[in-house]
């Protein structure tokens, strides 16, 4: 640890109080009356006793010590960690959204319900998918709804098939997804250029092959430029070919999925469509299926009216059901329509340019420096190879814990595992080109440096709160608490 603030535990102070409770106007009853006596505690739990300045400072310094997309550039590659808009925190706020209740009935909710329908469209539009469903809380539960409708749609066609065919360069949850489901997984290996390899693919495609779960673009950042005869492949042995959208802001207002004949798309709300991720979340993941699927997709289903006004609609005998109470996130939804009418038309199509010029301009500053082994042309993203720099002693980890002593979140590191030793860096669009130099200095210096003092590099961070813990410990003998609490 490097100059850490005393734990809130240290500053106890015995009969140090920082409220004082109104005296009870209630009948007192005994304890028993409340807990039965054999769970009763023996004696009092040993908690701080401190004021509340004390508390109110000791959070506060918490929260400065962690690194979030409001504070730091976060280029964590193949999460999209753009900057939330603050309007869009205003809008899921007031009060006609807040204030409403789940089982209200739909002739008192018209406003939620357009506002939903009309994101439907929206993405629909964005997409090219004829239809979508906003019910998946997540970008792999997405997937997981994905799956679902394969096989609602196998089991419809009478057909058996039990496997799905999943890219080295698909994201990590996509094997995980289709194997909750019992599909069989089949890895297709990439190649040389680190594109789906077409021979290996017309190979793999059986009869008893459900889908294709492809990432376009892939992990790598770069685009399936064959996509058009992969889908035909696919379609042609009777399988279906699902995309992973978790890379759509690459694409925005340029190419659309579903002109490229996939069936099935999630897309992640919070990440392309600038709504809170991870710890800041929850998230969304809605899924967008072509015409010949909307019947199994999640019920219920939003429907508009002749009169223009919306419905819910619960009779939908061939959906696969609710995979999320009532209607999914509403109040990510919210977010993610404020962030599109905010761009409108020419703001998406923008917005995806300057994704792909960001990530290009990093990738060509740092290609003196650092081995990037596949692509001359990056889509959003782009992955580094450490290689060489581990033969010097230093790993993707040592520069990713070195980082943080330049005040960056790390990148991804170690995936895709196709890749040695590697740094996936996604700068998005809403990075200034004063940043993206900030970073790249640091990247240079990393790198000029450790030829002559890898041990700087190897021993960082060394000017964060806490330094670098041992991680064989930290898994398996984790502190979850104060050690003198009970």
């Amino acid at each position: 640890m490097n100059n850490i603030e005393p734990l809130i535990f240290e500053k106890s102070v015995p009969d140090r109080k920082c409220f004082i409770l109104p005296v009870c106007d209630v009948p007192e009853k005994p304890l028993s009356h409340f807990i039965p006596q054999k769970i009763q505690r023996m004696q009092s739990p040993n908690l701080p006793e401190v004021c509340e300045i004390d508390i109110v400072r000791h959070f506060t310094k918490l929260s400065q010590m962690n690194y979030c997309v409001d504070t730091h550039f976060y280029p964590l590659g193949s999460c999209t960690m753009k900057y939330n808009p603050k309007i869009n925190e205003d809008t899921a706020s007031l009060d006609g959204f807040t204030k409403l209740h789940p089982y209200q009935p739909a002739e008192q909710c018209q406003g939620i319900l357009k506002l939903l329908y009309d994101l439907e469209q929206m993405l629909s539009n964005i997409s090219g998918m004829h239809c979508f469903t906003l019910q998946p809380a997540a970008g792999a539960h997405g997937e997981l709804t994905g799956m679902l409708i394969i096989q609602a749609y196998m089991k419809k066609q009478r057909e058996i098939r039990n496997k799905i065919i999943v890219p080295d360069s698909a994201h990590g949850t996509n094997p995980a997804s289709a194997a909750l489901c019992g599909y069989r997984i089949e890895s297709l290996q990439s190649n040389s250029d680190g594109l789906i390899d077409i021979k290996k693919l017309k190979y793999l495609l059986s009869n008893d092959t459900a889908a294709l779960m492809i990432t376009n673009p892939n992990t790598l950042g770069l685009f399936e430029k064959d996509i058009l005869e992969i889908c035909k492949l696919v379609h042609d042995a009777g399988a279906l070919v699902y995309c992973d959208g978790a890379n759509m802001n690459a694409l925005l207002g340029i190419a659309r999925p579903g002109d490229m004949g996939v069936d099935i798309l999630h897309l992640n709300l919070h990440k392309t469509f600038s709504t809170p991720h991870g710890g800041g979340g929850p998230g969304a993941g809605p899924i967008g299926v072509s015409r010949n699927l909307e019947v199994f997709l999640p019920s219920p289903r939003i429907q508009k009216k002749s009169d223009n006004s919306f419905t819910i609609n619960y009779h939908c005998p061939d959906s696969i059901g609710k995979v999320r109470a009532f209607y999914g996130h509403a109040g990510i939804m919210i977010r993610a329509y404020t962030y599109l009418l905010l761009l409108g038309k020419d703001g998406i199509i923008k917005a995806g340019e300057n994704a792909v010029l960001n990530a290009n301009y990093l990738k060509n500053k740092l290609s003196h420096y650092y081995e990037i082994p596949y692509g001359k042309t990056c889509m959003h993203e782009f992955v580094i190879s450490a290689k060489k720099q581990k033969e010097k002693g230093v790993s993707a980890l040592d520069i990713a814990k070195k980082l943080l002593d330049y005040g960056f979140h790390a990148p991804t590191i170690y995936f895709p595992l196709i890749v040695e030793e590697a740094l996936m860096v996604e700068p998005t669009e809403t990075e200034s080109l004063e940043t993206l130099d900030a970073f790249a200095k640091a990247m240079i210096e990393i790198a000029k440096t450790i030829p002559q003092s890898p041990e700087t590099v190897h021993n960082a961070p060394q000017y964060t709160k806490v330094g670098r813990p041992d991680e064989v410990i930290a898994a398996r003998k984790p502190k979850l608490r104060w050690e003198n609490i009970c």
